[in-house]
């Protein structure tokens, strides 16, 4: 991904290689693409221009006039236009640097949802019905909510960097209608997986270990709605590993005695301290006893004929105390990895506190992206902008946490020669700062230091709202400079 540029006035303008290569990245995330057509790929590569020099803005104030913004509008509504084809150059991408990685990666997944506004659901789908409150005579007053729903998979490394998207699932209610109806009739845990919206876990869990290759390096990460034992047999086959939060207590051993039940038994083998925030916002030491044992975890019986007893590291990281004035932390894990000592159970935990990462990421598709605010009409097209905006996404990601994770990266790999030059007229260096210690991190705090960021010394590293609105800005500033030179 290093992107080059020379800055030079010559003639009228900047050179071209110097245009070209302020979209390096935007290359790079398109090869391997598969639409099949030279006029659809150009028009990809225009938009994905357009809309990452105006992060959050409509596809109206992106495109300027008319005629680009029809151009837009016909290419999100092409029935050859499908999500996986505008995503598919970045899951390539997304492969090669998972290749360049020597440690484990992990599998961050997650679902999330986007509501939108509309007068009829039908083009959309339904998101959700409740019910808010009772009118003047107490009947209850129902609604429906409009929206999609979205299961994706994020590869980062374990410090945290993201390396990009490996799957990504959309879907409404209206595919799995009658699920909830038939849960009522049947225990819900002999209705096939099929049949549900939890067999989105599995297909994003293929997907991924597929796309790299490696099944073994890959360590997949969920949350407690990942907790499926169909999640955890159809690792297993693959070859691959898991680390999900748990809260099914499952029968344990020769089916006797439950898994909470045995891990009563087992004594605290290390305990761990750590700073957390209280509900104040304040920092308070917190005292962790850690807990863990190798156990034969059966599934439930209406499963035995489909998925094997396995073999499973359950991992208990619980507080001694109950703290007044915030959450306790009780944190109940199980893994296929082994774990055999402190520094292990220390390092798994680490591993599934980086899954908050895909959290960031959703709240970079809504409140950067703004992608809840958009005007289009139709589910599929809706889905075919979201892929978009989910490349995006990963590019405000990934600046942010480079300047994290790789803070004495050569400027180079991210900015152009014509970005660093603005950016050193435009933002004061630090005293004694010279032109051979700048560094990758450099730059990115001058980014965001247009978006608002204030670079004091006791402030915590930039985030990813003032990164995306310092790109913004220095797109329009960059956009003044080669029309003026």
């Amino acid at each position: 991904m290093m992107c080059t540029g020379v800055v030079s006035k010559s003639g009228n303008g900047v050179k071209q290689s110097d245009q070209d290569a302020s979209k390096a990245w935007i290359e790079q995330e398109l090869l391997g693409g598969q639409f099949g057509d030279v006029r659809l790929e150009k028009r990809f590569r225009t938009l994905l221009e357009q809309l990452s020099d105006r992060v959050g803005e409509s596809i109206p104030l992106v495109c300027q006039d008319w005629a680009n913004t029809k151009a837009a509008y016909r290419f999100l509504s092409n029935e050859r236009v499908s999500e996986e084809a505008i995503l598919a150059g970045h899951f390539r991408s997304t492969r090669d640097r998972f290749l360049a990685e020597p440690e484990p990666v992990l599998i961050l997944h997650d679902t999330t949802e986007f509501s939108f506004k509309r007068e009829h659901i039908g083009p959309i789908g339904m998101l959700n019905k409740g019910v808010a409150g009772q009118d003047n005579q107490g009947r209850l007053r129902h609604y429906t909510s409009c929206g999609l729903l979205m299961h994706l998979s994020l590869a980062v490394t374990t410090e945290g960097l993201p390396l990009g998207l490996a799957a990504v699932k959309f879907w409404t209610r209206k595919k799995f209608k009658g699920t909830n109806a038939l849960k009522r009739k049947v225990n819900p845990t002999r209705v096939p997986i099929e049949q549900k919206e939890s067999v989105r876990w599995l297909e994003n869990l293929r997907q991924s270990t597929t796309l790299f290759q490696e099944p073994q390096r890959c360590v997949h990460i969920g949350d407690r709605e990942s907790d499926i034992y169909e999640f955890f047999s159809t690792a297993h086959q693959l070859g691959t590993h898991f680390l999900v939060r748990t809260c099914v207590d499952r029968l344990a051993g020769e089916g006797d005695h439950t898994v909470a039940e045995e891990m009563k038994e087992v004594r605290v083998k290390g305990r761990h301290r750590l700073k957390v925030k209280n509900n104040k916002g304040e920092w308070e030491e917190a005292v962790l006893d850690l807990r863990y044992r190798r156990i034969r975890v059966l599934p439930s019986r209406a499963k035995k004929k489909q998925c094997p007893a396995l073999s499973l590291t359950v991992l208990y990281a619980q507080e001694c105390d109950t703290p007044k004035d915030r959450e306790k932390i009780d944190w109940k894990l199980v893994t296929g990895l082994p774990v055999r000592s402190r520094a292990e159970a220390l390092e798994k935990l680490a591993w599934y506190a980086l899954r908050w990462k895909i959290e960031v990421f959703h709240k970079i598709l809504k409140s950067g992206c703004r992608a809840e605010e958009s005007k289009l009409r139709t589910a599929e097209r809706l889905v075919k902008l979201l892929s978009v905006f989910c490349i995006l996404a990963w590019r405000v990601f990934w600046l942010t946490m480079m300047n994290r994770c790789a803070a004495d990266a050569p400027p180079g790999l991210a900015l152009t020669q014509v970005e660093i030059h603005l950016l050193d007229e435009l933002v004061k260096d630090k005293p004694g700062e010279t032109s051979q210690k700048k560094t990758l991190s450099t730059y990115l705090t001058k980014i965001a230091r247009l978006g608002g960021y204030l670079a004091r010394a006791h402030d915590p590293a930039p985030g990813n709202q003032v990164i995306w609105k310092g790109m913004s800005r220095l797109t329009d500033i960059e956009l003044g400079f080669m029309v003026g030179v």
